[in-house]
C-alpha cells in the first residue's frame, strides 16, 4: 500500500534531504510546500496524504499555530512535526496539540523512516534522548500547578472547531469582534456565539485570559 508524505518546510536542502531518506522505501509518495499557507492548500487539494511533516517555523506558521489548525481542519491527518528545536516544553505541547510523532532535524534516516512506520501504526514516535527530556520535564512539573495548568489548556484546544481557533486566534491578537467578523465575513452574533463556545470549552472567564493563555501554549520557548 503506498503512503502518500507531504514534507512541509522552507528550506530547500532539508526537504531534498528528507526526500532522500524516505525514496529509500518504495511505498512512499512525496509531495512539498515551502510555505503553511501553500501546505494548508496542498493538505485540501490533496484528500489523499497520510502523514504531514510540519516545520514549526516555516513562513506563515507562528509557533504552534499551524499544528493546531491542520489538527482542527485536518483530524485524520497524521502530523510529524520536524524541527531544530529540541526543547521538551515544545515537545509535550506538540503531543498535546495532536502530533503523532517529534523528530530534530539532526535525526538520521533510520529515525526518519522509523518515525513513519511507527506512527503508521498508530503510535507516537520520538528519539530515545527526547523521550528522557520529556519525562524528566514531566516529573519536575508534577508539583508545579502552572504547569499542569497549561497542559490542561493545551489539551483544551484539541476541542475546538477550526473556525473557533480561528476567533481564538484573532482575539488573542487583540481584535475586536467587529474587526473579528470582518476579517472573517460573518456577523457579529456569529462571532460572539463562537467566543462563547471557546470560553466554556476552554472553561475560562473572559476572553483576556483565553487570549493570554493561547498565545502562552503557542509559544515555543
Amino acid at each position: 500500500m503506498s503512503v502518500k508524505i507531504l514534507i512541509a518546510d522552507d528550506h530547500p536542502l532539508f526537504r531534498a534531504a528528507m526526500c532522500h531518506a524516505l525514496r529509500s522505501a518504495e511505498h512512499f509518495t512525496l509531495v512539498e510546500t515551502s510555505t503553511f499557507p501553500d501546505t494548508l492548500t496542498c493538505l485540501h487539494d490533496n484528500e489523499d496524504i497520510d502523514i504531514l511533516f510540519l516545520d514549526l517555523t516555516m513562513p506563515g506558521n507562528e509557533g504552534l499555530n499551524g499544528l493546531a489548525e491542520v489538527h482542527a481542519t485536518f483530524p485524520d491527518i497524521l502530523v510529524v512535526v520536524v524541527t531544530a528545536q529540541e526543547d521538551a516544553d515544545v515537545m509535550e505541547k506538540s503531543f498535546a496539540l495532536g502530533a503523532s510523532g517529534f523528530i530534530p532535524k539532526s535525526a538520521s534516516v533510520d529515525c526518519i523512516i522509523e518515525a513513519v512506520n511507527t506512527v503508521l501504526e498508530g503510535e507516537t514516535w520520538m528519539p530515545p534522548i527526547a523521550q528522557m527530556s520529556v519525562s524528566t520535564s514531566l516529573q519536575t512539573g508534577a508539583n508545579n500547578p502552572d504547569a499542569v495548568d497549561a497542559d490542561n489548556f493545551t489539551n483544551k484546544l484539541k476541542q475546538l472547531t477550526p473556525h473557533q481557533l480561528k476567533v481564538l486566534r484573532m482575539v488573542s491578537d487583540g481584535l475586536l469582534n467587529k474587526q473579528i467578523a470582518y476579517e472573517l465575513a460573518i456577523s457579529e452574533s456569529t462571532v460572539k456565539q463562537h467566543v462563547s463556545a471557546v470560553l466554556r470549552k476552554l472553561e475560562v472567564i473572559n476572553r483576556t485570559k483565553a487570549g493570554i493563555a493561547f498565545k502562552n501554549a503557542m509559544h515555543l520557548n
